[in-house]
């Protein structure tokens, strides 16, 4: 999945031009309870204002509250000028750059807003890959590192019909073992199918039902 496919687009987000005082900043800020507005200059993104920025900058600013929201602008203390997607990114990449920060605005090449990715959005995908809103029987289990290893599980699923809600892996720089979460539908032959899986060489880890 890329960037742009979980994109909150710019007609559904809220923004304030650069010219704008603090307050108007701050008002919407606490109006919509967000954490973050994208600056614009005209169309061109300009960077991002935020909750945080605005009080560490009103802390150090030694003006009055009323004088520092309206004197200064939202363009004085935008911050994340130079840090935005395209859209062409892969979506999961942008965990890292969204672990200590609200959002990331998304430009086109002419650096005009197209609207933003926020953290919540970019976990929100993570806990579909997961299938934590849908209940079920979670196995975690390793298996070998060998080809044709996962064409495998498909097959025994297959054989027993299983639904399978989700499914994820790891340690893909692991040689010798990767480890398989699968959530599968709660259905009354749970246990053969887990003990189908260890008689075909996978080893079962732990089985959690939500």
């Amino acid at each position: 999945m890329f960037v742009k496919n979980i994109m909150i687009p710019k007609h559904q987000t809220f923004t304030v031009q650069a010219d704008e005082p603090l307050r108007a900043a701050l008002d919407k800020l606490e109006e919509h309870k967000i954490d973050g507005l994208p600056v614009l200059q005209g169309h061109q993104y300009a960077g991002i204002v935020t909750r945080h920025n605005l009080y560490e900058n009103f802390f150090t600013s030694n003006q009055s509250r009323e004088e520092f929201l309206e004197k200064k602008s939202c363009g004085d203390i935008a911050t994340y000028r130079d840090k935005y997607l395209k859209g062409q990114e892969i979506f999961e990449k942008t965990l890292l750059e969204l672990k200590d920060f609200p959002l990331l605005a998304v430009v086109n090449d002419k650096n005009e807003y197209l609207g933003i990715v926020t953290r919540f959005d970019v976990l929100e995908q993570f806990q579909s890959a997961f299938g934590v809103r849908k209940s079920g029987v979670r196995i975690a289990f390793t298996s070998i590192e060998t080809e044709g290893r996962l064409a495998r599980l498909a097959d025994i699923a297959h054989q027993f019909h299983e639904h399978i809600i989700s499914l994820v892996t790891f340690d893909e720089t692991d040689k010798l073992v990767r480890r398989i979460v699968m959530k599968i539908e709660k259905k009354d032959n749970v246990d053969k199918f887990v003990k189908k899986l260890e008689d075909s060489g996978f080893r079962i880890l732990d089985i959690y039902e939500d």
